[in-house]
């Protein structure tokens, strides 16, 4: 799909996405589309940048004054905690950026919004968080951020399950040192979403045709919440089986667009 593309001039504003590889992201087009139809002097470029390259593309980056911040997609989440001058807490926590932007000083500041994308995409659903329990698969960078996000928006109980075992239990050793309130469930079994109001993948499992749902979908109530990441084919055999028993759904596209306008916000769009 092709996006007008804003007019621009040497005053131009510059935007850029670093990623290995690149060329497959879709939320470039995005970016270029938003600044086209709010008639911002700006542009979002693709930077395709290797991991060992990552820390002189930051240095560069620095130089260029009229780059007023940048978007960080696989693998360079983590690796670029340790090349800006400030995480801030969510990020932190996380263990993880996405979104960096200049501080007033000329410095870069990051945080993490894959998960804050999540519970925006539920708000704009007519979902509430606060107080509900969610059954959560998938412990790793998308899974944790959702799960961090959750606790934050006052979720009352998670269950987390992932292929890795050790992995499901550090989510929820570091969930219960920084939400206390939370309660986190250890049952070893997360793909029974009886007795939850949110059922949220976030694993690969629905990116091919030829997955089953992640979830045991014969146990799916009617009132359950029924999410997944994955954004591309947006109805996963989850969603569909879901939608089949009369459950709400929010997809990945709806966690895509929420974690665009959450970015927008952070990098001072007011009308993102």
């Amino acid at each position: 799909m092709r996006v007008a593309i804003p007019s621009i001039d040497g005053a131009a504003r510059l935007y850029a996405i670093l990623g290995d590889p690149i060329a497959h992201v879709r939320s470039v087009a995005g970016w270029n589309d938003f600044f086209a139809r709010t008639g911002r002097n700006a542009v979002m470029l693709p930077l395709h940048v290797t991991a060992a390259d990552l820390p002189g593309a930051v240095t560069a980056l620095r130089q260029l004054r009229n780059l007023d911040g940048f978007v960080l997609t696989m693998p360079h989440k983590q690796a670029v905690l340790g090349l800006i001058d400030l995480v801030l807490p969510m990020a932190r926590r996380i263990g993880a950026v996405n979104t960096v932007r200049r501080t007033a000083s000329g410095g870069f500041e990051g945080d993490m919004f894959d998960g804050l994308g999540f519970v925006e995409g539920l708000r704009a659903a007519g979902c509430a968080v606060a107080g509900r329990r969610a059954t959560l698969l998938g412990a790793g960078g998308a899974g944790r951020a959702i799960a961090f996000a959750l606790a934050e928006a006052g979720l009352g109980k998670l269950r987390i399950g992932d292929a890795a075992a050790a992995r499901a239990r550090g989510l929820r050793e570091d969930l219960r040192t920084a939400y206390p309130a939370l309660a986190v469930d250890d049952a070893s079994d997360a793909t029974d979403p009886d007795g939850f109001d949110l059922v949220v993948n976030a694993t690969p499992v629905g990116m091919r045709d030829s997955d089953a749902p992640a979830f045991v979908v014969e146990r799916l109530r009617r009132e359950q919440v029924v999410c997944d990441v994955i954004p591309n084919p947006e109805m996963t055999a989850l969603l569909r089986a879901a939608q089949a028993a009369g459950c709400p759904i929010v997809t990945g596209k709806a966690m895509f667009e929420g974690q665009a306008r959450v970015a927008r916000r952070f990098l001072r769009f007011a009308d993102g």
